[in-house]
């Protein structure tokens, strides 16, 4: 393996409609998307899709939903590592105007020990915190064999605080600083004192605030995408991350600034369509958006 993800898999259904029923009413959505979800999973087949061998430990449950992940892992050429649950997870998801409200169905309830993974060859491991006890593992593993560690903090974890010691880059949600009731520069010297080397805070249209060691904190503005052809947020996030993989893989000589305008063109491709699997850039169209798109004034 070259990079190894760690979290919990979703099936996304994303709905564009204007109104939900209630009661006995009946809607028609305008458009539809089925795909894999889960922050580490789109991560992972990003990374896969942009030509990273990829290997993936995630939930699985033995179920048609488990059965239809397992056929999406082996068409992207994802080596998935399986961890047994009884049911698969669902996320409803209807985005409008720039925004997503989603509902989840989790099952978290493992059946078995995450499976003992080799990491030799392996260059970046990336966490999200789902798997709790894997994710310290596999954190403190990379840690100690000198592998690229990674964390997409979303939103705080039962373990967030005590992986962070583990984490080299450590890539959080504004949704985190507010519920650790941090401003975004708060949060940056919080990642700094847990010793992460590469710190950023993802804002949506509002870019990123970033540091690396040896740095000050710099800012890096959105790509100006028209208001009319961003379709879907969700999951643009999790392909920012999966693409600042591959691109530190790829080009180790560059710089995280170079790695996190990668991840945000390719982030600005996937607001642009429906679903997660139709938002995976290849890496031509992050390379068309890196040429044409700038960023907000």
């Amino acid at each position: 393996m070259d990079a190894l993800f760690v979290g919990q898999t979703y099936i996304d259904i994303t709905l564009i409609t204007d109104e939900l029923p209630t009661g006995d009413d009946k809607t028609v959505a305008d458009q539809f998307a089925v795909s894999f979800g889960g922050n580490a999973v789109t991560a992972a087949f990003c990374c896969a899709k942009l030509g990273v061998k990829t290997d993936l430990l995630a939930t699985v449950a033995d179920d048609w939903l488990g059965h239809m992940f397992v056929d999406m892992a082996r068409r992207y050429k994802v080596s998935l590592h399986s961890r047994k649950v009884q049911n698969s997870s669902l996320s409803f998801i209807i985005p409008k105007d720039g925004q997503r409200a989603i509902v989840r169905c989790r099952d978290a309830r493992f059946l078995h020990p995450f499976p003992p993974l080799s990491l030799d060859g392996c260059r970046a491991i990336h966490l999200d915190g789902h798997q709790a006890d894997a994710a310290i593992h596999f954190a403190r593993a990379g840690r100690e064999a000198g592998i690229l560690t990674s964390l997409d903090g979303g939103g705080m974890r039962e373990n967030t605080i005590e992986l962070l010691k583990f984490i080299d880059v450590a890539v959080v949600a504004e949704r985190l600083c507010e519920q650790m009731n941090f401003e975004p520069h708060e949060m940056l010297n919080f990642l700094k004192s847990r010793g992460c080397a590469v710190g950023a805070v993802t804002r949506g249209e509002k870019g990123v605030i970033w540091y690396e060691r040896g740095s000050g904190i710099k800012t890096m503005p959105a790509l100006d995408i028209p208001r009319e052809r961003v379709i879907d947020t969700n999951g643009a996030g999790d392909i920012f991350h999966g693409a600042y993989i591959y691109s530190a893989l790829a080009s180790p000589e560059a710089t995280w600034e170079d790695h996190f305008r990668f991840a945000r063109a390719a982030s600005a491709h996937a607001i642009q369509h429906l679903g997660n699997e139709a938002s995976l850039p290849t890496l031509a169209e992050v390379t068309d958006v890196l040429s044409t798109i700038r960023a907000r004034a």
